[in-house]
């Protein structure tokens, strides 16, 4: 039998161990924490589509990665359906209630 560690050395190896304990968790909350927003930016991406559907033929969306803080926002840029004009639309995503609300066509060249 080996003899007991001096209280220093055993003290050093469980703060160490907490250390690395707390490291793996942070690191676990990390991911789903990168799962959860990469979620909820699929999400808005997919119900801005739907509620841009009427305005666009076709359409891409850039997803604003985090939005505000009660508020997902994506910018709709495409073809506007029935015309060759390029046209995009602001989309605005509530966080709480899961639903978005789209704005009026605009110009896709508008620098105002």
């Amino acid at each position: 039998m080996l003899p007991p560690l001096p209280r220093f050395p055993r003290i050093l190896a469980r703060s160490t161990l907490a250390a690395l304990a707390l490291m793996a968790l942070g690191a676990a909350a990390l991911a789903s924490s990168d799962d959860a927003w990469e979620a909820f930016r699929a999400d808005v991406e997919a119900k801005c589509f739907a509620a841009a559907e009427t305005m666009f033929e076709t359409a891409t969306a850039t997803v604003d990665p985090f939005g505000s803080q009660s508020y997902g926002l994506a910018l709709v840029r495409g073809t506007a359906r029935g015309a060759d004009a390029e046209i995009m639309a602001i989309c605005v995503y509530d966080k709480q209630a899961k639903t978005v609300e789209i704005g009026g066509e605009l110009p896709a060249g508008a620098e105002e």
